[in-house]
């Protein structure tokens, strides 16, 4: 059941933050419903949840007038033209990859007058399959968004490689980590050092242990994925 399985993911994460020396409710869950049905997040959400992902524009859309009040994350791959579908609707996008992508949040959320949250993905590993920016990039974007005023800067997010050990994953959440305390050490215009959103089902307590305080876990508190519902 999903609520079963929440409340072990919950008492997971309190043992991984006692672990790194914070408290439970200093990490941010991030329920991934991709695939999942407005009931089953319902759910979720009724049991505790405060914050969902989706991979995807189109089930947010879909979901969207169905879901309880939530904050949406958008956390998958997000292309410029599909930007003005959800810039009213999700909290914060963790999957910004290019400058051209930031200018068209930048855009979308001067349009609509609101102040959009975002965080710079980065491809820790340099894995040729995975979305994100190298690290020796990340100055460029830093020094782009300090000249925005409707888009902020809230922190990194990475994905792990899957194929990797929970040794070798936890060697890249260790590097992620150093260049986000490096960053939060200088004082940049319009950028926080707020989020560090790294882990999954696989690898959730790995992350926290190593300094994530946001995670996006989906099969650990929905099962598998429901591809009859895509």
């Amino acid at each position: 059941m999903i609520e079963k399985r929440l409340e072990q993911v919950y008492q997971t994460i309190a043992a991984a933050a006692e672990k790194s020396g914070r408290k439970a409710d200093a990490i941010t869950l991030i329920a991934v419903t991709k695939t999942h049905s407005a009931e089953e997040i319902n759910r979720a959400i009724r049991a505790g949840v405060t914050d969902i992902g989706e991979n995807k524009v189109q089930e947010i859309l879909e979901k969207y007038d169905d879901v309880l009040p939530v904050r949406w994350h958008l956390i998958g791959h997000l292309q410029t033209n599909k930007v003005k579908y959800i810039i009213d609707k999700v909290s914060m996008i963790h999957s910004v990859d290019s400058i051209h992508l930031m200018d068209e949040i930048e855009r979308q959320a001067k349009k609509h007058n609101i102040q959009m949250d975002i965080l710079i993905q980065v491809n820790i590993s340099g894995e040729e399959t995975k979305f994100g920016i190298r690290p020796e990039e990340i100055p460029e974007f830093l020094a782009h968004a300090e000249e925005l005023t409707n888009t902020k800067v809230r922190g990194l997010m990475t994905i792990a490689p899957k194929i990797n050990t929970n040794m070798s994953n936890r060697l890249h959440f260790d590097n992620i980590r150093e260049i986000f305390i490096d960053i939060s050490a200088k004082k940049y215009d319009n950028i926080s050092m707020e989020y560090l959103s790294m882990g999954m089902s696989g690898d959730y307590p790995e992350a926290i242990e190593a300094g994530s305080n946001m995670v996006r876990v989906g099969s650990a508190i929905f099962g598998e994925r429901n591809y009859q519902n895509v």
